[in-house]
């Protein structure tokens, strides 16, 4: 049975733009870069998800469905609120399970609760925006929460049975190659189940941008051929039970200042395989065993 998740935008916001914890939002973030286009507020979930199976099904009829609660942070409302939208893409024909993507400073225990009984007639990841494990850096970047949040957050949602997944972004400004792969160590500690990896992208119009522009000596934009190494000695620190789901972002070349690479995810990742063969690198090869 062939599975795909439909990317909805269900009118959430974050409290790091809101001024609970900050305004602005991260420094490198323009959600435009991974809605499609049939994600818009104005439209219900349930419109949302039926346009995205009539895109996906001219292609495979007999598809099964994930809604992506992607956008911004889909744990930041009401309760009531939360279940009533999650319940709503639930009921809708074919959507088996969702991904809900959000932050380690918003998951509160009652809807850990709600969510740990969901999980137990539905598929369901939370997916948390790690980004980094160093707080300097979720600092620089107005993250807006800690690193021992994240750890909190994670624990809490494992210890109720229910898949976690992170998100990590490598390249981050004043991050070294060293603190990178030690991220790697890190959240092998922790009970995740799925890792996304991320290489940073210069966004047009994000404060990171400007950043860069005003003082490119503090980054490092890799190349792709850099980048490959990278994720490979990353996988290689990594606790072997953990998923790698994905390897690089792809963001619309509208809207994408650096790096260009001029490589398709598959291309990527082909790279990466090849690349592993030739090294005989394998994931948790040098994993801490401590």
């Amino acid at each position: 049975m062939k599975v795909q998740k439909i990317s909805l935008n269900a009118g959430f916001t974050c409290p790091n733009r809101d001024g609970r914890v900050g305004t602005g939002g991260c420094t490198y973030c323009n959600n435009q870069t991974f809605n499609p286009e049939y994600c818009a507020t104005e439209k219900s979930i349930t419109q949302q998800l039926e346009e995205g199976k009539r895109f996906f099904s001219r292609k495979y009829p007999e598809m099964k469905y994930l809604a992506y609660f992607q956008a911004y942070t889909n744990t930041y409302d009401s309760l009531p609120c939360l279940i009533a939208k999650y319940e709503e893409a639930l009921a809708v024909p074919d959507v088996i399970g969702l991904v809900v993507g959000t932050r380690p400073d918003c998951m509160p225990n009652r809807l850990l609760d709600y969510l740990s009984e969901l999980s137990q007639r539905a598929f369901l990841i939370v997916e948390y925006g790690v980004e980094s494990v160093n707080d300097s850096t979720l600092q620089r970047i107005n993250r807006g929460h800690t690193h021992a949040q994240t750890v909190d957050a994670i624990t809490r949602t494992a210890a109720r049975g229910i898949c976690v997944g992170a998100h990590l972004i490598l390249g981050l400004p004043g991050e070294s190659r060293e603190q990178m792969l030690e991220a790697a160590h890190v959240l092998s500690s922790l009970p995740l189940n799925m890792l996304k990896l991320h290489q940073l992208q210069l966004i047009k119009g994000t404060r990171m941008a400007e950043e860069y522009f005003s003082n490119p000596s503090d980054f490092h934009l890799f190349t792709a051929d850099e980048y490959i190494d990278l994720v490979i000695d990353f996988v290689e620190r990594l606790r072997p039970e953990i998923v790698l789901e994905r390897f690089v972002s792809q963001s619309p070349a509208s809207l994408l200042a650096l790096p260009g690479w001029g490589l398709k995810n598959y291309e990527f990742v082909e790279k990466v395989r090849k690349r592993m063969e030739e090294r005989d690198a394998r994931q948790g090869l040098a994993a801490r065993t401590d």
